[in-house]
């Protein structure tokens, strides 16, 4: 069933029993009547939290730093500044945006000077909140406060200048010289004179970030052992399946943090594979990171089937020539629905196995190719020259 926008985030617009005052002091809105309204909208049989909402703390959540926040008196504003020491991105607060995550609910924090507490609680009392506990697993969600740099400065950008997100904006500004993308996924500087307006591509501003296309994964690498298996699974379809293509998806279980391979319903051909995703892993526990499906003995590559159908943004993996020894294999990024190539060993562990210890010790390094074939020479010299003057001993071949 298709869930609306509103369903996913329930901005708990609609009043609640009780109405939340905006006015009332940190303690009121504080009051155990959140916890009571709260325990009431349980489904029946359901497990009541493990503390009331009122006494669990919010967690300050930031650049992969996570604190409870025990002084709920506190604003968003003397928060920003109290963690601007570990983090001075954060010093100016006009760059600094709040939105607090409570389980579905998320809220834009317009006004920086309220407390904590007091928008904590009036989520609590907000009957968007209630419902969505009624369709969560989780019935005790943490409280997630999180700012957001909104705006960075590089250096000192002259009156004059300015980069902008549309020419809209550049108009408005009335720059001289302007900084804006283009929907050709190109990067223009417009300069205006009373000449007229001057627009060419830029390449090397300085005003710009250097960005590099590629993926950088969150995420562990998936285990060799477990690529073993899917590649033995599309190798069973290759050899006893008439030369079939087929498919597993691979998610990642938060709560595990490992990763599970899930061979989904599907119906294949020699030339494609029609699938459906997997019901039991729809739950927000399970992250789908990857696609992969196998080419047979075919080489791997991308089809334009493939290009209409992989448009969600997560990886994808294709593996063909399965009945050689070694498997090819091509990985690529869909960054809503741009595609990139990338080397499977960012994602995939590499294939080891251990070797007897010893056999280290018959290994030696010579300095250079020229070098041991000058040793060997000297080596074939002495031979016939002890041959020669008989004497006796035994050469290993090999």
């Amino acid at each position: 069933m298709k869930k609306s926008n509103d369903d996913l985030f329930d901005l708990g617009s609609e009043p609640s029993g009780e109405d939340f005052d905006p006015f009332a002091s940190d303690n009121d809105a504080e009051k155990p009547a959140a916890k009571t309204l709260a325990k009431r909208s349980l489904k029946a049989g359901a497990k009541e939290p493990d503390k009331g909402f009122s006494d669990k703390p919010p967690v300050f959540e930031y650049a992969g730093a996570t604190e409870n926040i025990s002084d709920t008196a506190k604003t968003f504003d003397e928060l920003r500044a109290e963690k601007s020491a570990d983090f001075p991105e954060l010093e100016d607060g006009k760059k600094v945006s709040w939105t607090m995550e409570y389980g579905r609910i998320i809220k834009t924090v317009d006004d920086p000077k309220m407390s904590i507490g007091k928008m904590k609680a009036g989520i609590e009392k907000s009957k968007g909140f209630v419902d969505s506990l009624k369709k969560s697993k989780d019935k005790n969600p943490a409280c997630k406060v999180k700012p957001r740099v909104t705006a960075q400065s590089k250096g000192t950008l002259p009156a004059y200048k300015g980069v902008f997100a549309n020419i809209d904006e550049v108009q408005a500004a009335g720059k001289v010289i302007s900084i804006v993308p283009a929907r050709d996924g190109k990067v223009y500087e417009i300069r205006d004179t009373e000449m007229g307006r001057f627009t060419t591509p830029v390449v090397g501003c300085e005003m710009l970030s250097e960005i590099k296309a590629g993926f950088i994964p969150a995420l562990p690498r998936i285990p060799s052992d477990l690529m073993m298996k899917v590649i033995s699974f599309f190798r069973h379809y290759t050899h006893q399946g008439d030369d079939k293509e087929a498919m597993l998806n691979i998610y990642w279980d938060k709560d595990n943090r490992e990763f599970i391979a899930d061979a989904p319903l599907q119906a294949v051909t020699k030339v494609s594979v029609d699938s459906q995703i997997s019901r039991e892993f729809a739950d927000e526990r399970y992250i789908h990171y990857m696609d992969i499906h196998s080419h047979n003995s075919m080489r791997a590559f991308f089809s334009p089937e493939d290009d209409r159908d992989e448009k969600a943004t997560r990886l994808y993996t294709v593996i063909g020539k399965l009945n050689e020894y070694v498997p090819e294999i091509k990985t690529r990024i869909s960054n809503g629905g741009t595609y990139l190539e990338i080397d499977p060993t960012e994602v995939f562990e590499p294939l080891s196995v251990s070797f007897p210890e010893e056999w280290k010790s018959k290994v030696c390094f010579r300095p250079s190719h020229n070098e041991i074939k000058y040793n060997a020479f000297c080596r074939l010299f002495m031979l016939r020259r002890k041959t020669q003057h008989g004497a006796g001993y035994a050469v290993c071949a090999g």
